[in-house]
């Protein structure tokens, strides 16, 4: 019989196993572990951040690409310059980890989602480069997806290092020992801190590409 840790881990590393599955039992795990804080980050991760509350760093700033909306031909890069679109081609994502996977998993390989402004962020980036046309921002597949591996590999880390403390064994509940001796784990800053910087190494996926008549007849949803 598996531990929820070695059946979470096994998941983390299988492609097909989407994230917006695997966190609740995630959240069941540092419950039984504890740990409250990590238990608190995974659900903010999995409902999303209110807007005006503080986002971590791997979900500000990422990058994007302005474009205008002409009557004639639709959607076109937005006319600015290499200062203005590295400026202010960044985008912040508050939303949870359910509604990322979902937009990433409707978009097609190399394409990417339109995000609308709010009407005060759209008239003052509208005075900036002095356009009168509607603005949006898009944002890449990739960088959905390598969004959401940052947050599979911090649950990955954390993960190990449970198991590098000694919890494994054929049960589904912690003694009070064990989870004292895991107490010091619970610390989602320390992992997605390490994440953004070795998700590169780690064996976890991305987000797996769909194809069209699985995006077509709802299967990405």
């Amino acid at each position: 019989m598996e531990t929820p840790v070695d059946d979470l881990d096994q998941r983390l590393q299988d492609a097909s196993d989407p994230l917006t599955d695997i966190m609740p039992a995630a959240i069941t795990l540092a419950m039984m572990c504890r740990h409250r804080t990590m238990a608190n980050w995974l659900r903010t991760e999995f409902d999303g951040y209110h807007v005006g509350n503080q986002l971590p760093p791997y979900r500000i700033g990422l990058p994007g690409h302005i474009v205008a909306r002409s009557p004639q031909y639709g959607w076109i890069p937005a006319p600015i310059d290499d200062d203005q679109k590295e400026t202010l081609g960044q985008q912040d994502l508050h939303d949870g980890v359910k509604s990322l996977e979902k937009i990433c998993l409707a978009c097609k390989r190399g394409s990417g989602h339109r995000i609308a402004y709010d009407p005060e962020v759209l008239a003052d980036l509208q005075s900036r480069i002095n356009l009168s046309a509607e603005l949006a921002i898009t944002v890449s597949r990739d960088t959905y997806s390598d969004l959401l591996r940052v947050i599979r590999s911090t649950i990955y880390l954390w993960t190990q290092s449970l198991m590098e403390a000694g919890l494994g064994g054929a049960h589904n509940s912690l003694s009070k020992e064990e989870r004292e001796q895991v107490a010091h784990l619970d610390d989602p800053t320390l992992y997605w801190r390490r994440a953004m910087t070795e998700v590169d190494s780690l064996p976890v996926p991305g987000v797996r590409n769909v194809g069209f008549l699985e995006r077509l007849f709802g299967g990405a949803g």
